[in-house]
């Protein structure tokens, strides 16, 4: 009997990893086709003009739109699960995402519908930027909720590896696809990546429908209809959180700032500075440095699952402190290692930088959950994120190209990224310690502490 109650109960967990784990994944793909597609060949497809660099900054300015979004994704998605269920605005997210994805693989170019084909990319960008708002965020406090008080890092864990594994298999469809002829690739092959994301959302949706509402939300929807009303908090929970804890929200986003910034330094603009011709890059064969992507990815994964479990026995704050402490050292050490100008340089360079930022990442949604509390956790987990992700993540390859475009050094680069990094580190200094294990542990040392104000208690009860 025990032997079956085991198998169950491993069975539920490795579906409710899934269930969280494959719409960040999804999230991830979509994003790294979307970047690489519109590097590659959008400019040519899509923003047809006599102008081929202008035609590429345009393509990649839509990718920015995603970024934009996020936030405003966030909040839509973070009220719909704070009043009527993580999993219906989980499904709505992924399933948002999934035909925006998918939409893009079947739109037709310039050439055969002209200026409606751009047109119709940014709207399916918007959507796709809205969608990412609510997936990570819903994904997290999904998987949270689900978890045992004493393993939720572990759990949200599964959400935080879903960004590299979807990073790991965008880089690897591209790669297959850029193996067939240039024409080929401009005039069909990009598309198959695309394709290929609405068959995952199909997976992720089967996935996704053998997992139960959040026991939290139940609870927390069964007390209100028991008092038979909903509280203005529960009625407008962007707005609640806003009010009461937008401290937590701003520090949220900043301790983001320098986490998104770094891994997207590293995810894109290393690629680009690598392989572009000198002056401004390193001149090395792209597939190489394709390939040590991956590696270091693999490694970020396996380094966030190791830092969340070790944040359930000592507390998030001592390993997220110490993931960005070490992170500060990467960066500024990361373009000296660079400057040999090779690939195992650049690749061990980035390994590094994957490592630190993994200690930072592992524990960083189950940190940003229990912060809030139940009624306002998603939309508060998910601004929060969303802002520093736009004020970091959104724009730091672009300064990075611009550092090198007026400098020529990228030395300066680590400094930006060492500056921004410091600003997550004062964040995490100024929030408090929310691992159940590290606050039971206070109670029991002070029990006749006085209660804390309710603007500063952390909600690990519910």
């Amino acid at each position: 009997m025990a032997s079956t109650r085991d198998t169950t109960r491993s069975s539920s967990m490795l579906r409710l990893g899934m269930a969280a784990g494959v719409g960040t994944s999804l999230e991830l793909y979509d994003f790294t086709i979307y970047g690489t597609a519109a590097a590659l060949v959008f400019g040519e497809v899509f923003f047809k003009t006599d102008d081929a660099w202008f035609g590429t900054f345009m393509s990649l300015a839509t990718f920015a739109i995603g970024f934009l979004m996020a936030p405003i994704g966030a909040a839509i998605f973070g009220a719909i699960g704070d009043r009527r269920g993580r999993r219906v605005a989980l499904f709505a997210a992924f399933v948002l995402m999934g035909l925006a994805t998918l939409g893009m693989g079947v739109l037709p170019s310039y050439a055969s519908v002209g200026i409606a084909a751009p047109i119709l990319l940014v709207l399916l960008r918007l959507c796709h930027g809205a969608a990412r708002g609510g997936e990570n965020s819903g994904a997290a406090v999904f998987a949270i909720e689900h978890a045992p008080e004493s393993r939720r890092g572990f759990y949200g864990s599964f959400v935080a590896i879903g960004s590299p594994i979807g990073t790991i298999l965008a880089n690897l469809a591209f790669t297959l696809v850029l193996l067939l002829p240039d024409d080929s690739v401009t005039s069909w092959g990009w598309r198959i990546p695309f394709l290929v994301g609405g068959l995952v959302m199909v997976v992720g949706l089967w996935i996704r429908q053998g997992v139960a509402e959040s026991p939290v939300f139940e609870e927390m929807a069964a007390g209100k209809e028991g008092e038979g009303k909903q509280d203005s908090a529960a009625q407008m929970p962007l707005f609640a959180v806003l009010k009461t804890n937008w401290r937590r929200v701003a520090l949220t986003a900043g301790v983001n700032i320098g986490l998104n910034a770094t891994t997207f330094a590293l995810v894109t603009f290393m690629l680009s500075y690598a392989t572009a011709d000198a002056p401004e890059g390193l001149g090395l064969p792209r597939q190489p440095i394709v390939n040590g992507s991956l590696v270091a990815l693999a490694c970020h994964a396996l380094v966030n699952v190791g830092a969340a479990w070790v944040s359930d026995r000592i507390g998030r704050k001592p390993v997220m402190i110490t993931g960005a402490a070490l992170s500060v050292v990467a960066v500024l050490v990361m373009f000296h290692i660079t400057s040999a100008g090779t690939v195992a340089a650049v690749n061990t360079a980035v390994i590094i930088g994957f490592c630190t930022t993994g200690l930072l990442f592992g524990p960083l949604y189950t940190f940003f959950a229990e912060l809030y509390p139940s009624e306002q956790r998603q939309s508060g987990l998910g601004v929060g994120f969303h802002v520093g992700a736009v004020l970091g993540g959104g724009i730091s390859p672009l300064i990075a190209n611009r550092i090198i475009a007026a400098t020529g050094n990228a030395l300066n680069i680590g400094y930006y990224l060492a500056a921004l990094l410091v600003i997550s580190l004062i964040c995490l200094f100024c929030l408090p310690e929310t691992a159940p294990a590290r606050a039971h542990k206070r109670l029991v040392q002070a029990p006749s502490a006085p209660v804390p104000a309710v603007a500063d208690r952390v909600d690990v009860t519910r």
